[in-house]
């Protein structure tokens, strides 16, 4: 399938009055794809693969802003870190410890977001709460990592009122921990970025309304 670039400038149109970032989630897609959004006007695009991100980084203009939101494993923090602009998926103090180690390497503070499990589905990753407090008790220690905000991902349900609510949860999240006076609230994808909007987003990560679906 084509990318979908009347689709592009729609949400184009719907976000940026609203100051709301379109993160273009491009993990599967070639890089010809990539390309034909970056012409139209795009410069932020989602991986969720270590080595992937790294081969299409090297194939790209050097302006894409490149964020990571997928499930990073300690062991590939350092690959990526010189070429990320934003991880979207923190969800452990163990990879924020690492992350602030590898960056402190390389002279470089690292964009994050703090990923909150938000959603009823075991299988999504995140900080609960207590993890949260203890982030914060310890933000001191993160010399090389700037805490932008938080993200998160609600239930896969019909149900849009469960999907609010765990929207809302998040946005409660990010007004009561002050890691940044201004956060970044990255939720919603293509199936539910407008409840996402209406909810407080300030950041939406969208794949297959625009790609087509996953190869």
């Amino acid at each position: 399938m084509p990318v979908d670039i009347s689709f592009y400038q729609q949400i184009r149109s719907e976000l940026e009055p609203q100051n709301i970032t379109l993160v273009a989630v491009s993990k599967t897609k070639p890089v010809a794809d990539i390309e034909t959004l970056y012409q139209a006007g795009q410069i932020d695009f989602g991986e969720n693969y270590v080595q992937e991100f790294l081969t299409k980084q090297a194939q790209l203009p050097v302006n894409i802003r490149w964020h990571f939101i997928g499930h990073l494993q300690t062991n590939k923090v350092k690959m990526i870190l010189p070429y990320v602009y934003l991880i979207h998926g923190v969800d452990s103090i163990k990879l924020l410890k690492e992350i602030n180690k590898q960056a402190v390497k390389i002279d470089k503070v690292v964009n994050c977001l703090l990923q909150v499990h938000i959603a009823e589905e075991e299988t999504k990753f995140g900080l609960d709460e207590a993890e949260l407090t203890e982030v914060a008790a310890i933000q001191h220690e993160f010399t090389n990592v700037s805490i932008k905000g938080f993200m998160g991902m609600a239930t896969f349900t019909q149900n849009e009122q469960q999907i609010r609510a765990e929207f809302q949860h998040l946005f409660r999240i990010s007004q009561q921990y002050s890691f940044n006076s201004n956060p970044i609230i990255s939720m919603g994808m293509s199936s539910d970025y407008r409840i996402a909007v209406e909810e407080g987003s300030t950041m939406v990560r969208i794949g297959s309304r625009l790609f087509g679906s996953r190869n």
